[in-house]
């Protein structure tokens, strides 16, 4: 059975709820810029994360770290290991949370309904297809956060909870719900609440690439035969790594900050085929034209060409979904949704 495929989504109106990353450029780096600090003081990675292999020189340098190239699966690493000092210091003690928490229940709604709704929809639509419906889909979301996708996946008819380090998120997201949808985690626990959990379906929005302990909540996964699917979103290496070279002076949300590893398509498989799971769907959509327009316009700003960047802009949005459509269909886009099947169901 071949992997069904599914390319690209518009961006709408995604550029406001990240006026941040273009008002506040300078900010947003400053934070990159610390975590990379912590990450400069962990030892060296000397394996793949993913599968292992031992690894050899950086591919290349951006805003300080290097990033190598795993021979084997393709997988991008960083130079440095993400530990538990690691994430201590850039999920709990800095509170990452606070860059992106929506202000008030109507922003809350409309961030879920905005990114996470269609997130939620792919999964249950790509369910339903396998003869499985809402109903019947139980998930536990790990790295729930302030429990966007737990609440649409409810909203949907689906049985979901979320468990989450970050008490704060957890707070947020459970006073936004207006009920318990999230329970606060330690650093390791998600190991344990996976081992038991009577769930069939597993999801990781934005979460694997931020596990240092990736390798035992995969096992746990794979030990849990209540779990048919797990469904998942990660950066890949991709364009939006490559302008992240070029723009020294913009901020690096993709490669840098917390996400110390990147994958590609061999990695994904990879991982999947070590826990007994194979690609079932696949989802191509990224930001890396949105990316470009960021780093351009920040860098056209800078050079006290507001007006100009103006004109730019006029001229290049227009274009930036058919823009991003070709690049998602290359494969080498700065995100994947995927939805693993546990190889037996076949």
């Amino acid at each position: 059975m071949g992997i069904k495929k599914k390319y690209s989504k518009p961006f709408g109106d995604l550029n406001s709820l990240k006026t941040n990353f273009f008002d506040n450029n300078d900010g947003m780096l400053d934070m990159a810029d610390g975590m990379a600090d912590v990450l400069l003081m962990q030892p060296k990675r000397t394996t793949c994360k993913i599968c292992h292999a031992k690894l050899t020189k950086p591919l290349y340098v951006s805003h300080r770290i290097g990033y190598i190239e795993c021979p084997v699966c393709g997988h991008l690493n960083s130079e440095c290991e993400d530990t538990d000092d690691f994430a201590s210091k850039v999920y709990i003690e800095d509170d990452y949370s606070k860059n992106y928490s929506a202000a008030d229940r109507e922003s809350y709604i409309r961030r879920r309904d905005m990114i996470y709704m269609p997130k939620a929809e792919y999964l249950r639509d790509c369910l339903v297809h396998d003869g499985i419906g809402p109903e019947e889909t139980n998930i536990l979301d790990i790295g729930a956060g302030c429990g966007y996708f737990v609440s649409a996946a409810r909203k949907l008819g689906m049985k979901a909870v979320g468990i989450e380090v970050s008490d704060s998120e957890v707070a947020y997201g459970n006073a936004m719900a207006e009920e318990e949808i999230v329970t606060h985690i330690g650093l390791t626990d998600s190991i344990g609440y996976i081992e038991k959990t009577d769930a069939n379906v597993i999801s990781a929005v934005g979460v694997l690439e931020h596990l240092v302990h990736l390798d035992e909540n995969l096992e746990a996964i794979r030990k849990n035969n209540n779990i048919r699917y797990v469904f998942a979103s990660v950066p890949m290496f991709s364009f939006s790594s490559c302008f992240e070279v070029a723009f020294a002076n913009g901020y690096n949300r993709h490669t840098g900050g917390t996400h110390t590893h990147l994958f590609t398509n061999e990695s994904v498989e990879k991982m999947a085929d070590g826990i007994g799971f194979e690609i079932a769907y696949e989802w191509r959509f990224g930001s890396d034209i949105n990316d470009l327009y960021r780093f351009l316009m920040v860098s056209m700003q800078k050079n006290h060409n507001e007006e100009f960047s103006r004109y730019f802009s006029e001229r290049f949005v227009p274009l930036m979904d058919d823009l991003q459509a070709i690049i998602d269909r290359s494969e080498f886009a700065s995100e994947l949704h995927f939805i693993l099947r546990r190889k037996e169901l076949q």
